[in-house]
């Protein structure tokens, strides 16, 4: 981390750590709420225990209750087995919440019913169950306009009202992004074992420019789409997705893409990677008439990355 701001977030974490408080962390999505929760964790005395990540927001409301505190076999249709739930799996160590603010009102009410008794029973269940945990949240906005709302509960916000630390967004701490990409590099590059990309330094000043509405979510996709896609090559402005091009030298092509003919290519940042990736290919295989060497060199990849891409995804090959 470069930024001064999450230098002093980082310096925060490290003097709370082991002061065992509700910590909730805010900002917007993508910003990296779970990857401090992480070292929060990380450099408190429950390091040795379990850090068990909820998202409240991707559980099913009729599910809540047996995700947090398990259930017992035969407690409801399809229980087959006991189950323990997060909380009992969290025991010892950190309990993190993700979008606690998405969190059914009913289950507030058990939430701090736990939370001032550290007791809670499994579902079908008649013997209390006693953990020791360490609480942590993240919340996309303040709590204080949900409990206005009628849709968090008071007295849950006042029992967790500890320390509140907000993340920042990517585009007020730019000086990360160069150093994020080449930790994204590195990461995609072994992952998907292909060689690392060089980044050109239009390339980057593109990136560090544009704001970043995903955060490091959508930055740590687009890095991994180059990683791709250019296996190895340099990594150009032109070969960054077209809202990217225009924060970093606005909308004209340049004059590499005017030698060459190339036709930008504009897809949506938000959508997973594989998705990302189709479109990206079906649009050139589209603008060469399915001929997938002629599309491999309009993107520069190779035919191999093209035909491997391609199978994977299965798109159509010119007839």
């Amino acid at each position: 981390m470069h930024s001064i701001a999450m230098k002093r977030l980082d310096r925060i974490i490290a003097k709370i750590a082991d002061k065992d408080v509700v910590v909730t962390f805010i900002g917007e999505s993508g910003t990296g709420k779970e990857v401090f929760a992480r070292r929060l964790h990380e450099l408190s005395q429950r390091r040795a225990g379990p850090f068990i990540p909820i998202n409240c927001a991707a559980i099913p409301e009729t599910l809540f209750e047996s995700e947090f505190f398990g259930h017992e076999k035969g407690a409801f249709t399809g229980a087959s087995d006991r189950a323990r739930g997060k909380i009992e799996a969290a025991a010892g160590g950190t309990l993190f919440l993700d979008e606690i603010g998405e969190m059914p009102l009913g289950l507030q009410a058990k939430l701090l019913r736990f939370l001032e008794t550290r007791k809670f029973m499994r579902v079908g269940g008649s013997t209390k169950i006693v953990v020791d945990i360490r609480l942590v949240t993240a919340t996309l906005k303040p709590l204080e306009d949900e409990v206005r709302a009628g849709r968090f509960r008071a007295d849950l916000f006042y029992r967790i009202q500890g320390i509140t630390l907000n993340v920042p967004p990517l585009r007020e701490r730019r000086a990360d992004i160069a150093p994020l990409v080449h930790q994204f590099v590195a990461q995609a590059s072994a992952r998907h074992g292909t060689k690392p990309p060089q980044m050109a330094r239009a390339t980057l000043a593109a990136m560090s420019h544009y704001a970043w509405p995903g955060n490091i979510r959508e930055l740590r996709n687009v890095v991994e789409l180059l990683c791709l896609l250019r296996d190895g090559k340099q990594a150009r402005m032109c070969d960054l997705p077209v809202p990217i091009q225009s924060s970093g030298r606005g909308t004209q092509a340049t004059p590499d893409e005017e030698a060459t003919g190339r036709s930008a290519i504009s897809v949506p940042l938000d959508r997973p990677l594989q998705e990302t990736i189709g479109r990206i290919l079906s649009a050139a295989l589209e603008l060469e008439r399915g001929n997938r060497s002629r599309a491999a060199r309009r993107l520069s990849i190779s035919l191999r990355t093209m035909q491997r891409h391609a199978s994977r995804l299965s798109l159509p090959s010119e007839s």
